[in-house]
């Protein structure tokens, strides 16, 4: 079956305007980890509505056009601290930085090698992203936990 040229340049052009542009990402500094390796694969296909996009760097995930969530594994292992609040999101502990708000910054707690999650608060909702990314990230070996100033 043959398709006419101009038929096939619109469904090429179709195709190539549904493509979002690769995102560029530097890598963490633990980012070839075999544990981050876990976690990348098991990354979901999208958070809410927005789809994962291809990434440029080891163990680095992003969702949305324009990137609304960005995800790094191998970022360094935070130190016990009471400059960020501690949320639990389906068993993981996070470090809530809203230092750039509307851009917060969650990274895990209590997990080598940690996980930086980067999310656009305008557009997407951190609890759904820590929500989605909870399979993957849950794949690391739990080696602490966030206290309350009670505990």
């Amino acid at each position: 079956m043959r398709v006419s040229l101009p038929l096939g340049i619109a469904a090429v052009a179709l195709l190539l305007a549904g493509c979002a542009p690769t995102v560029a990402l530097e890598p963490a500094d633990d980012a070839a980890s075999p544990l981050c390796a876990e976690v990348t694969v098991r990354l979901p296909d999208a958070i809410d509505e927005f789809a994962a996009r291809e990434t440029n760097a080891q163990a680095t995930g992003a969702w949305g056009q324009p990137v609304a969530v960005v995800l790094h594994c191998g970022v360094p292992t935070p130190a016990p601290t009471a400059e960020f609040p501690c949320v639990t999101v389906e068993g993981i502990d996070w470090l809530r930085d809203d230092t750039d708000a509307p851009s917060y910054v969650f990274t895990s707690y209590g997990r080598t090698p940690a996980v930086e999650v980067v999310v656009d608060s305008d557009v997407a909702s951190g609890l759904d992203a820590l929500t989605a990314l909870a399979p993957a990230v849950g794949r690391l070996p739990v080696e602490g936990a966030c206290i309350t100033p009670e505990g």
